[in-house]
């Protein structure tokens, strides 16, 4: 697990080409543990979402970079 934060004052410190991301536990859902990913593009665009599994998070993410202009 992952406890470090992935932004500092509320902008993601996610390097280009690379992913961030953190665990957290949701108290309006009775104890859930999330991900929150961040992943920036070389092109220097930032993909954020929040899931139940890092699996998941990088779906979404792969998902985005398909989608993506070549």
């Amino acid at each position: 697990m992952n406890t470090n934060s992935i932004n500092n004052k509320g902008c993601s410190v996610c390097e280009q080409g690379k992913e961030n991301y953190t665990t957290f536990i949701a108290g309006a859902f009775r104890g859930t543990e999330y991900y929150q990913y961040d992943y920036r593009h070389t092109d220097g665009e930032l993909f954020s979402t929040v899931a139940k599994s890092l699996e998941e998070c990088r779906k979404r993410r792969d998902e985005w970079l398909s989608k993506k202009p070549k």
